[in-house]
């Protein structure tokens, strides 16, 4: 496991600001109630979300585990004992959380019944001090926090989470009641002057910041800020701690502020990092900022796959050491790219810059939509990158967290499209939608088309009642710039950036490239329509050479997709295949296709066992490669991302 360890000089700069890093900006995402999604890849993701998964989430949490049953007991409804997890109660909340942002969505009475009775539930499971966790209510009332890796504040941030969603999209203020009291019941016991704690796994310093900007009380933010200080000074008290002896799984080495290397358990990582960067953006701490900045580079730069999927070892769900990204054992855990999702925004928002959305874009469309099949009713929990055809979707898992998880992010896909800060308005996801940007200037309806990401061309009509001055920043990805992902992991075969075109109203329109964005400022009239066009071109991607699982080896992506090849497409095999670099792949839209996607398609060297199975013989065949997030939807069939140049032992042996 990494050391992460600062001077004590190092530490005295930190903390009198000397590793400023050029300011915090204040972009703020445009909450996704604000933002109509009719895009043609993702509103049936949406719809599904609503009307598949959701229920698929409702019924293994009422009816096929013991979940709901907890809260009833708890509640005094029912007799009986606790059964299940301890950390159960979080994918109560998750589903709820779903819920609510899909009630924006798809409105449904009778989704808002059934979320209506699970809120009347848990108010009456929580105790009256505030305390809320059907494990410990249920069996050890008297060990209430006593132990910091039983997830009780994991619990809590995520039932606030929920809480800030419902009020959001309903109004009503009972699980909110709820969550604010939990949340004042935690206050009463932790915090300066009182007890200490180490959130076992990080989630809570983040939903606090969520009860901060929904109640305007300062004590949740200097709480979350609290919370984060406690880290890497040898506090904590938990079997994480004194039976596994690993701090760094809990990013506990070092205080937050100093640390400058990724370790641990990736979804603890991310959330505590998400945490971090709200309360850097609101309280305007640089060292926060810098000590995130460092830890990116060292995510992004030597421990990202190329999905975005993060956490290769399933040891730790987490981190081992720089660079070992193994294909056929990768763990990248569902969660864990939802939550580079969460931590890439925060990141944009910071800074402006759109390197981060370019990482968020990457984990979304590859490590993160891979964990739903496109039924809406299968999961994946880790997310390989090769398989010999042992790898099949789930319909549940003993820890539920990545359904849910999943289920939230689609749900709320809306919060990551759009930002705006004063008269700027940034577009950073392209994905067919309207919105009204209220700016000083006056408001700024706005309307996107597009069927990105199979094609590159978008249109963006501005629709204001009068002439409004605004400056707009279009994200220009880094795959259009000749850079899959910032830092040198992965690069393109071809360097040379694509050529894309910006026209107004049929004409080009000049503008200032910063931070990755196509920067034009003027003033607005009715009607007026940015085309805006990039050349979905098949790129081969290769890794550098310390990565050395992909030595001698490319992959493929098309616009922000990452590619596979699956056995069903290529005569039940996926690890026969040669593709040298300068292999010419073709892409086609087939409809057909896992409910319509672009393919691509190329000859190359097949290697086959003779008729006497005395040989092998080596044949140019056609093979069609496939968006890696569709793979495994058809049964169980043998996939690689990363696929050989030349032939190896592994193919021999395969």
């Amino acid at each position: 496991m990494k050391k992460n360890l600062l001077s004590l000089a190092a530490l005295l700069l930190v903390q009198t600001g000397a590793f400023a890093q050029g300011g915090i900006r204040n972009i703020a995402p445009v909450n996704f109630s604000k933002v109509t999604i009719n895009d043609a890849f993702w509103k049936p993701r949406v719809d599904q979300v609503a009307t598949v998964t959701i229920p698929v989430c409702i019924e293994q949490t009422e009816v096929k585990t013991p979940r709901i049953q907890n809260f009833e007991i708890t509640a005094g409804l029912k007799k009986g004992e606790f059964k299940g997890l301890f950390y159960d109660d979080s994918d109560v909340y998750k589903a709820l959380e779903a819920i609510a942002y899909s009630l924006r969505n798809k409105p449904s009475a009778e989704l808002e019944k059934k979320a209506d009775q699970w809120i009347d539930l848990i108010a009456k499971a929580q105790q009256p001090d505030g305390y809320l966790n059907t494990y410990y209510t249920l069996q050890f009332p008297e060990k209430r926090w006593t132990d910091m890796s039983m997830h009780e504040d994991y619990n809590g941030g995520h039932l606030i989470e929920a809480a800030v969603a419902y009020y959001d999209a309903t109004g009503k203020r009972k699980l909110l009641d709820v969550a604010t009291k939990f949340a004042d019941h935690f206050a009463s016991l932790f915090g300066p002057g009182k007890q200490h704690w180490v959130t076992g796994h990080q989630e809570l310093e983040l939903a606090l910041v969520k009860l901060y900007n929904t109640t305007k009380n300062k004590k949740y933010l200097d709480l979350a800020d609290w919370l984060l200080e406690e880290r890497g000074r040898k506090l904590a008290k938990g079997y994480t701690w004194t039976d596994w002896k690993d701090t760094a799984y809990a990013q506990d080495v070092v205080p937050v502020k100093l640390q400058k290397e990724i370790t641990g358990h990736a979804v603890r990582a991310m959330y505590m990092y998400t945490g971090a960067a709200d309360v850097a953006a609101l309280k305007g701490d640089e060292a926060y900022m810098g000590a995130m900045k460092n830890v990116w580079e060292d995510v992004v730069y030597r421990n990202m796959y190329i999905t975005g999927g993060i956490g290769s070892s399933g040891r730790n769900e987490g981190f081992s050491k720089d660079y070992d990204l193994p294909n056929e054992h990768a763990y990248c855990e569902t969660c864990a790219s939802v939550g580079m999702v969460f931590w890439n925004q925060r990141m944009s928002s910071m800074t402006g810059d759109s390197k981060y959305v370019d990482v968020l874009e990457r984990s979304l469309y590859n490590g993160a939509l891979d964990g739903l099949s496109l039924s809406g009713d299968r999961f994946f929990y880790g997310n390989p990158l090769a398989s010999r055809g042992q790898h099949q979707r789930s319909e549940w898992f003993g820890t539920a967290c990545c359904p849910a998880n999943i289920s939230r992010l689609i749900a709320s896909l809306g919060n990551y499209v759009y930002a705006q800060a004063g008269n700027g308005v940034w577009v950073n996801l392209y994905i067919g939608s309207q919105t009204t940007l209220n700016t000083p200037n006056g408001n700024l309806p706005l309307e996107m088309k597009t069927n990105y990401p199979w094609e590159g061309k978008v249109d963006l009509t501005m629709n204001p009642a009068k002439a409004t001055s605004a400056t707009l920043h279009l994200r220009i990805p880094g795959w259009v710039q000749g850079e899959p992902v910032p830092g040198d992991l992965y690069r393109f075969t071809d360097k040379a950036p694509s050529k894309f075109t910006l026209k107004l109203n049929g004409k080009a329109v000049p503008y200032k490239m910063e931070r990755g964005y196509a920067v034009i400022d003027r003033k607005w009239k009715k009607g007026d329509r940015l085309e805006l066009d990039f050349p979905m071109e098949v790129k081969k991607v290769v890794a550098k050479d310390s990565l050395t699982y992909n030595n001698n080896r490319i992959a493929l992506q098309r616009g922000p997709l990452v590619y596979c090849v699956e056995g069903v497409d290529n005569g039940k095999e996926a690890w026969n295949m040669v593709v040298p670099e300068d292999t010419r792949f073709e892409a086609t839209f087939n409809q057909q296709l896992l409910t319509g996607v672009v393919s691509l398609k190329a000859e190359v060297p097949v290697i086959s066992v003779s008729a006497d199975g005395l040989s092998t013989v080596t044949q140019r065949k056609t093979i069609t490669a496939i968006p890696y997030y569709s793979w495994a939807n058809r049964g169980k069939s043998p996939m690689q991302v990363w696929l050989p140049t030349k032939i190896n032992g592994i193919m021999l042996n395969y």
